[in-house]
Order: C-alpha cells, then sequence, then structure tokens
C-alpha cells in the first residue's frame, strides 16, 4: 500500500535538487504535489517531468501574498494540503568581518521568516479544514554547530531547528505533527555553489572543498538527493504521527545530537 495516498503535499523550492527528489518520492506514493518555486518556468518543467500527479506553482516565500495565492491554487487544484516542505533556502558564505547586512537580512528572510510564515499559513488552512497535517522544515548539519566562514547561514538554520520545535509543540494540539530533516553535505548544484564560496575565502581550487568534505564524511561520500527521500516520506506518513518537535540527522555519521 502507498503510504501518502489521496495526500495533498506542497514543497517549497521543489523545481530542482532535494525539493525535486522529495516531490517525485511523494507522488510514487500516491500522493499530488504542488511543486512551488520562484522560478516558475523551472517548476513547470519539473511539474511536467512528473506528470498529472504535479503542478507547478509560482511562489515566493518572502512576499505573503504569493504564499497565499499558492496555497489558494494548490487548494482549488488538488484538494486542501496534508503536508508542507519547507524546503526553500539559500547559502551565503563570508568572514565574520565582511558580511553584509543586505545579505544577512536576505538569508534570514529567505530561510528563516519563509519557514516561519509558509508554516503558519498552511497550519491556519490545515486546521480551517479540519486537518491532522504534517509539516517537515529542512534544516542542515550547519544548524547544529557555527562554522566560522558559515556564520549567517550556520544561525538561520539552528533557528530553522528551533521553529520546529515551537511549533511542534504548538500545532500538535490541533493534530498537525512538526518535524524537520537535517541534512549533511549533498552533492548537487547547491554544493557547487558552496565549493565556490570556500573556493573564494580558503584559496582553494575549485572542487577541492568538495573533496575533502566527501572524504570526512564517516560513511565514506557525500549525500545524495535520494537518501533523504525515506525520512522525508517517513516523517510525511502515518508512521511518524507519534513523532512531534524533532529534527533528525540524514548526514552519513557527520554529527551525532
Amino acid at each position: 500500500m502507498m503510504r501518502l495516498a489521496g495526500k495533498t503535499a506542497l514543497i517549497t523550492g521543489a523545481a530542482r535538487g532535494i525539493g525535486l527528489a522529495f516531490a517525485k518520492a511523494y507522488v510514487a506514493e500516491g500522493a499530488r504535489v504542488a511543486i512551488a518555486d520562484i522560478d516558475a518556468a523551472q517548476a513547470r518543467d519539473a511539474a511536467a517531468e512528473i506528470g498529472d500527479a504535479a503542478k507547478a506553482v509560482e511562489m515566493d516565500v518572502t512576499s505573503q501574498s504569493s504564499i497565499d495565492d499558492a496555497i489558494g491554487h494548490i487548494s482549488a487544484h488538488f484538494g486542501p494540503i496534508d503536508i508542507l516542505v519547507n524546503n526553500a533556502a539559500i547559502f551565503t558564505a563570508a568572514p565574520i568581518t565582511e558580511i553584509a547586512r543586505k545579505d544577512y537580512s536576505r538569508v534570514f528572510d529567505i530561510n528563516v521568516a519563509g519557514t516561519l510564515f509558509t508554516m503558519q499559513a498552511v497550519a491556519r488552512h490545515m486546521i480551517e479544514h479540519g486537518i491532522q497535517g504534517r509539516i517537515i522544515n529542512m534544516a542542515s548539519q550547519a544548524g547544529r554547530r557555527g562554522e566560522p566562514l558559515v556564520a549567517v547561514y550556520c544561525a538561520s538554520k539552528a533557528a530553522v531547528i528551533s521553529l520546529t520545535q515551537s511549533a511542534g509543540l504548538n500545532l500538535i494540539q490541533h493534530g498537525i505533527n512538526v518535524n524537520a530533516i537535517s541534512p549533511g553535505v549533498v552533492d548537487g548544484e547547491h554544493w557547487d555553489g558552496v565549493d565556490a564560496f570556500f573556493a573564494k575565502y580558503e584559496g582553494k581550487a575549485p572542487g577541492q572543498k568538495k573533496r575533502e568534505v566527501a572524504a570526512a564524511v564517516p560513511y565514506g561520500r557525500m549525500g545524495r538527493t535520494d537518501d533523504l527521500t525515506g525520512m522525508a516520506v517517513f516523517l510525511a506518513s502515518d508512521e511518524a504521527k507519534y513523532i512531534v518537535a524533532q529534527t533528525y540527522n540524514v548526514d552519513g555519521g557527520n554529527w551525532m545530537n
């Protein structure tokens, strides 16, 4: 039996990478999925690749009207939302002495406020429709500890873990489970960008930092998007109904709570 049969999921930042991998995994488990992304063209391509069970929705998590409009479009097309994955996020890096206020504001606007206010809007929607839903926030191993060049991103992901705890404790009274996934180093477009930051600030050759972090993972390699899908499906399913306000490391052994 498919674990998400008949469910409707909204995944932000789902036009590529981890979000797209989750969308494909959810559809394989019987869900209908809204591919929400600020890049409308790429979202349409992703939805077309998946098929009729997916719908592209243009969504900017820094705009409340965009969040609200997206929820309305999804609900009108698929019905009420049962699952939210807050995946949209950006990365930045710089030494403490070089952090720009505009970069800080942009990261927190997307990674923290975007997570909070999308979660709030979907939680209100779930409560209105009497849905005992699932909300999954994407944290990071960077939220578990500081890093010399990654203060702003680390702080933003630490905030996501904290929001998950508070929202989980608050929303479970409505039967809404809020949990999070904390990936480690996941290969792909995102880490290509991260590698470029380290090349700039540590004087490394392109690709060198990526090779170094891959070699340091106890499992023996960087993660892949499909390493995360099992946890994403599990937390969205009824199997996880007694799990509240937790953040799960899926990182090949990089970090132990």
